[in-house]
């Protein structure tokens, strides 16, 4: 079995990053159609990517620790064969039930892109982690851009369902390549799996920069998931009315994103990751205001969206290469205490976005968003903690 270079090991990660990630978003656009075609209130249908948030911190929890025991080349192959399953299983549901059980399969097999960024962070040289997790970063940021336009597009073209069996075939593809490209030596963590799972939920209380880390990551995904569910929701109803594709169009405004993340770990190397994530939630709020004051025009829109994903993204970025740096060997164990709390704070704004996009308007809805990005900024710049070792072991 031939392995790829360190470098290209992290490259082919992120690719891979990108592609699980996709796969928890790009039915949002379709929600309205899929909703029709099942014949389910849109109510029903919203528990869709909810579901594959929840699954999502199921796989944190539970899977994530695996990545400081598990070859990467096993561990990625597994999760990308397991989403396949979900994505089969979602294709061809009959009731709306059965999809969101899908969906959560999904979810869970997808954390296999925050495996990635512990991997990444593990394989890198010295000095370069900061690097090596915002390449991913940019993986993730691709498959969370491209998913909404991939997936609103493949829908008007072929049908949803239809759409969902191409990522299946995708996810089959990746497993292989995984199987036979990732490097299989195991990593050599200090404790059982067991041992691990047992102390996650310890991990937050013990170390103060973990929480920090989940206070302020939770802040800005609040907003994050409030405002895009709420936009697929306010586009596809008048006056905008909108379609599947062109609601997808609107995750061409993370291109932004993309553009910038490149050149965040090289900021965080460098500058520290505290500076990096006030200014990137600052930049982030600016975007959400831009929408706020104009929440009928699509060009308000396109652009706050633009800077409001930058921002976003590159937060992310930075604040993931300090959980890592926590403790590296059992990275993947801080990695899932941090994402499973950060996801569950983003799964309260996906149930939170319909109804307040019914009660307060797109208006008001970004404006509960903008509040959460201006606690995030000032928690990130005020309320840092200081760097301590890690603790020798879990017990």
């Amino acid at each position: 079995m031939t392995h790829i270079p360190r470098k290209g090991a992290t490259a082919l990660l992120a690719a891979m990053a990108g592609t699980a990630i996709a796969d928890n978003y790009t039915l949002q656009p379709a929600l309205t159609v899929v909703a029709a075609d099942l014949d389910v209130p849109l109510s029903a249908i919203s528990l869709v990517p909810s579901a594959a948030l929840a699954g999502s911190m199921a796989g944190f929890a539970l899977l994530l620790p695996l990545a400081d025991r598990v070859a990467p080349a096993r561990l990625v192959a597994a999760h990308f064969a397991a989403l396949a399953v979900g994505l089969v299983l979602a294709a061809t549901a009959t009731d709306a039930a059965v999809l969101v059980a899908a969906h959560l399969i999904i979810g869970a097999a997808a954390a296999v892109a925050a495996q990635a960024s512990v991997i990444a962070g593990r394989l890198a040289a010295p000095g370069r982690r900061g690097a090596a997790v915002a390449l991913v970063a940019t993986g993730l940021s691709a498959g969370i851009l491209l998913s909404r336009l991939v997936g609103g597009a493949l829908t008007d073209l072929i049908g949803w369902r239809a759409m969902l069996m191409v990522c299946a075939v995708l996810a089959l593809l990746c497993a292989g390549t995984a199987m036979s490209r990732l490097p299989g030596e195991r990593p050599l963590a200090r404790d059982p799996y067991r041992t691990a799972l047992a102390a996650l939920p310890r991990l937050p209380l013990r170390e103060a920069r973990l929480r920090h880390a989940v206070a302020t990551g939770g802040l800005w995904y609040l907003a994050f998931t409030l405002l895009w569910v709420g936009l697929a929701l306010f586009l596809a109803r008048p006056p905008h009315s909108l379609d599947p594709t062109a609601i997808g169009l609107f995750g061409l405004a993370g291109l932004l994103g993309f553009a910038v993340l490149p050149f965040t770990g090289r900021l965080v190397d460098r500058r520290g990751p505290r500076t990096v994530m006030t200014v990137a939630v600052a930049v982030a709020a600016s975007g959400v205001l831009l929408i706020a004051l104009a929440p009928d025009s699509v060009l308000a829109i396109a652009v706050g969206l633009a800077v409001f994903d930058a921002g976003c993204f590159v937060a992310q970025a930075a604040n993931q290469s300090v959980v890592i740096g926590i403790d590296p060997a059992n990275s993947g164990s801080f990695s899932g205490a941090y994402l499973v709390l950060y996801f569950a704070v983003g799964a309260l704004g996906t149930a939170l976005a319909g109804p307040l996009i019914d009660g307060i308007g797109m208006r008001g809805t970004t404006l509960v968003a903008l509040g959460a990005l201006i606690a995030a900024a000032l928690l990130a710049h005020f309320g840092s903690v200081r760097e301590t070792a890690p603790s020798p072991s879990y017990e």
